[in-house]
C-alpha cells in the first residue's frame, strides 16, 4: 500500500508519455493561439532576440575587450538558451494554476501539462535557433563533428527542465507567494552564469565559485561547447547527468505524495 502513490505518479508519467501526439497538438495550439493575428507568428520572438543579442554583443564586447568573432557565437547561443530555460522555469511556476480550468474539468495526466509546456517552449527555442546559423555564417565559424555532442546535451537539459518544471509546478500551487521569490531568484541567475561574460575573463578563484557550483553553467556549456566546437569537460557531463538523476528522484517522492492534491490547491 506504501508503494500505491509512487506508481500512480509513474503511472500518469507514463501515460503522459503514451499521448505525445496529444501533447504536441496542444502545444503548437498554444503557439498558434499566441500569434493568432501576427504576420510573422513567433518569428517576432526572434527579431526580439536577434537585436538583443546584436545590442549585446556591440556594448558588452567592447567593455570586456573581447573580439567579435569570439564573443559574439558564444553570447547568441548563451542568450537563446538561457531563453528557454528561463521561460520554462517562470511558466513553470504557474503550469498547474494556468491549467485549473483543464484540470478541474477534464481527466488527464497531470504531467502531460508540464509536457505542454516543455513542447511548447522548445517550438519558441526553434524559431530562435535560426538566429544562430546566420551568426555562424556572418563570423565565418563552421561546425565540427564535435557539434554533434550538442544532442546528447540537449537532452539531458530537457530531462532536467521536465523536473524542474514538475517540481516547481507542485511548490509554486501550493505556495502562491513562492513564484515571485524564484523570478527574482533567476534574475540573480543570469548575472551569476555566464551568459553575456565569458569565464576565461575570471580569475581562477572567482571562476570556481561562480561556474563549477553553478549548475545552469554547466547544462548551458554541454551544448554551447560542442556548438563553438570545443568538447564539454568530464565534469559537465557529471554535473548535468547528476542533477537529472538526483532531480527525478527527489521530484518523483513529492508528486508520489501530492499528486492528487493539486487539484485542491488550485
Amino acid at each position: 500500500m506504501r508503494n500505491t502513490p509512487f506508481i500512480a505518479a509513474g503511472a500518469d508519467i507514463i501515460a503522459t508519455l503514451k499521448q505525445l501526439p496529444l501533447v504536441g497538438m496542444l502545444g503548437w495550439q498554444d503557439v498558434r493561439h499566441r500569434y493568432k493575428r501576427s504576420s510573422l507568428g513567433a518569428f517576432w520572438l526572434t527579431i526580439s532576440m536577434g537585436i538583443m543579442i546584436a545590442t549585446m554583443a556591440a556594448i558588452f564586447g567592447r567593455i570586456f575587450q573581447v573580439s567579435l568573432h569570439e564573443f559574439l557565437p558564444f553570447l547568441t547561443i548563451g542568450m537563446i538558451l538561457w531563453g528557454f530555460i528561463s521561460s520554462m522555469i517562470t511558466e513553470g511556476c504557474i503550469v498547474f494554476v494556468a491549467s485549473n480550468h483543464i484540470i478541474k474539468q477534464i481527466s488527464i495526466p497531470m504531467f502531460m501539462h508540464v509536457a505542454r509546456l516543455l513542447w511548447r517552449n522548445i517550438i519558441i527555442l526553434g524559431h530562435n535557433i535560426a538566429i544562430l546559423p546566420l551568426v555562424l555564417l556572418f563570423i565565418w565559424h563552421p561546425l565540427t563533428w564535435v557539434a554533434l555532442l550538442f544532442i546528447p546535451g540537449f537532452i539531458l537539459l530537457v530531462i532536467n527542465l521536465a523536473w524542474i518544471t514538475l517540481f516547481l509546478g507542485i511548490l509554486c500551487t501550493r505556495y502562491r507567494d513562492m513564484t515571485p521569490i524564484i523570478n527574482s531568484v533567476l534574475q540573480i541567475l543570469f548575472y551569476l552564469t555566464p551568459i553575456m561574460w565569458m569565464p576565461d575573463r575570471l580569475s581562477q578563484r572567482a571562476g570556481s565559485y561562480l561556474i563549477d557550483f553553478n549548475p545552469l553553467y554547466h547544462l548551458i556549456t554541454v551544448i554551447r561547447a560542442p556548438l563553438l566546437g570545443q568538447a564539454p569537460s568530464p565534469l559537465n557531463w557529471i554535473v548535468s547527468t547528476g542533477l537529472a538523476l538526483f532531480g527525478w528522484a527527489v521530484t518523483l517522492m513529492i508528486y508520489s505524495r501530492y499528486q492528487r492534491r493539486i487539484a485542491y490547491w488550485l
